[in-house]
């Protein structure tokens, strides 16, 4: 039988995980179970993987693996049917008599501040906090950051004020893409990346701001847009 703290947390991590498709953050679950650290947090995940309810997967950032739920959640005895959430991993079956719920696998990133989807702002150079981002987001190649959008120059590509991207680190960038650019070695912007001759147009999606055209020497790329995180 699980402690009222266990049951509430492991519901928790269901709903999470069945609304984004990666599980909560151990601040998140500190948060909602109104505890005041997070070894707390800590023991009653491992007392939910000692009785069979989860599974931790190895080296994977935040991958948790609900393995089966009680009854009072909607386990087998209610006549519940999981839903599967498949991942590229290969791991051993659930303990006997469970039933396989939801496999998240998430990756924490770090997100290095805001940045302008607008004027630029100053360029961003600071951690501020981590974000988990779903592992097929992100590819194998090169360092991946976030950014959390300030702004609303790029409404119409989808990126509103208040979201998160998903960056991969590169020097280099083609006609159309949305990148990171850092103007004259101070300002970073979000901005789509047009370059003609020995110009670089920075677009905005949104009618509302003009193109902003810079010298080749005075824009930098520092990485191009993979992936965007929205919380309603």
């Amino acid at each position: 039988m699980l402690t009222k703290k266990q049951l509430d947390l492991l519901e928790f991590i269901h709903k999470r995980v069945q609304r984004d498709g990666v599980p909560p953050s151990f601040d998140e679950m500190k948060e909602a179970l109104d505890l005041r650290s997070k070894s707390g947090i800590h023991r009653l995940i491992t007392a939910l993987e000692e009785r069979g309810f989860i599974r931790r997967l190895a080296h994977r950032a935040r991958a948790i693996e609900v393995v089966r739920l009680p009854e009072s959640l909607g386990g087998p005895a209610s006549g519940f049917t999981p839903r599967v959430i498949e991942g590229d991993r290969q791991d051993a079956p659930p303990p006997a008599g469970a039933r396989a719920v939801e496999t998240a696998q998430a990756i924490e990133l770090p997100v290095m501040g805001r940045i302008a989807a607008g004027v630029p702002i100053s360029a961003i150079s600071e951690v501020s906090h981590s974000v988990a981002v779903p592992s097929q987001m992100v590819s194998t190649q090169g360092n991946h950051y976030a950014l959390e959008v300030k702004g609303d120059s790029m409404i119409e590509a989808g990126i509103n004020d208040g979201d998160v991207v998903v960056i991969r680190e590169t020097s280099s960038a083609d006609n159309g893409d949305i990148v990171v650019a850092l103007v004259e070695d101070h300002e970073a912007t979000l901005k789509r990346y047009k370059r003609h001759g020995d110009s670089i147009a920075l677009e905005a999606a949104n009618p509302a701001y003009e193109t902003r055209v810079f010298p080749v020497g005075q824009v930098k790329v520092q990485g191009r847009l993979v992936g965007l995180i929205r919380t309603y």
